[in-house]
């Protein structure tokens, strides 16, 4: 029993590593990921920063609650695409678990494969909303602000994001369909 719980312990201490099926771009997006870890740590001094102005000075700040929801937003969207590379993404294993390596072979190209199809109409429909948040109706470039007293292109921002996440992952489904196709059987 002790074993079991060192082993358990023991593993909730490591930084997850991207599968091997993920390829280097699992790896080049694992790496990225602190970027948005300290994001989020800095979301956290934010609003840290706001409760001091506001009660200690009474002098509260227009930009931090969406600048906090900015950087929580995009960490979130890139989360995504961080767990599909370190393979700890939602799944369903009832009858997974339960596969021989060939069949568990043929699940694993066909998962990544519906995933790869749906990341694409997913890209399709962030690009629409792209297409509406970047330009106006003339065709200039302006990105969609929040229309708050502050006003920042967030919104713009964030829906350029998700379509570049939304792509990358499509790329990093399409990978793991390859790699799973190339896979030899144990």
């Amino acid at each position: 029993m002790p074993d079991i719980i060192d082993e358990t312990l023991s593993s909730h201490n490591e930084t997850p590593e991207p599968v091997p099926e993920a390829g280097v771009f699992g790896q080049a997006v694992n790496a990225v990921g602190i970027v948005f870890a300290i994001g989020i740590l800095a979301s956290a001094g934010l609003l840290m920063y706001e409760v001091v102005m506001r009660y200690a000075f009474n002098a509260p700040t227009r930009w931090v609650h969406e600048t906090v929801v900015f950087l929580s937003a995009i960490a979130f969207v890139y989360g995504g695409l961080y767990a599909a590379a370190i393979d700890k993404h939602i799944r369903v294993v009832i009858f997974y678990d339960r596969f021989s390596g060939g069949v568990r072979r043929v699940f694993d190209v066909l998962i990544s494969l519906t995933c790869l199809v749906a990341s694409v109409f997913f890209a399709w429909a962030a690009w629409l909303s792209v297409a509406r948040a970047a330009w106006t109706p003339q065709g200039d470039f302006r990105l969609e602000t929040s229309g708050s007293a502050w006003n920042p292109p967030y919104p713009g921002l964030l829906k350029i994001f998700l379509l570049v996440i939304l792509i990358l992952l499509a790329v990093q489904f399409a990978i793991f369909t390859v790699n799973y196709l190339r896979k030899k059987v144990r």
